[in-house]
């Protein structure tokens, strides 16, 4: 939705840079916890533990903007990018344990 109804249309910076990294924890770490417990890699059907949340914001940091950058030359890697991931995986994770 971001790609083709906000970037289009709005010129901010952090819209168009950032808004897609802070969603990566809300919106990746429920389908993956998922397809987890269904491999029966899980136990519990529970909000994300803090050490999921961490566990998985930092391997996707590593993966995403230092290991894709230095695989795939077109890419580009973002330290903000690593902000972004921690302050939208902060968000939810408080979200997530105060539901």
């Amino acid at each position: 939705m971001n790609r083709w109804a906000v970037k289009p249309h709005v010129h901010n910076t952090f819209l168009r840079n950032q808004f897609n990294d802070v969603l990566l924890i809300p919106c990746a770490l429920p389908p993956l916890l998922l397809a987890q417990r269904r491999l029966k890699l899980r136990e519990h059907d529970l909000a994300p533990t803090p050490t999921e949340i961490i566990f998985h914001l930092v391997v996707w940091s590593i993966l995403f903007e230092w290991l894709g950058p230095h695989l795939m030359p077109w890419t580009v890697g973002d330290p903000w990018d690593v902000v972004a991931y921690c302050s939208g995986g902060l968000v939810a994770g408080l979200w997530w344990w105060w539901w």
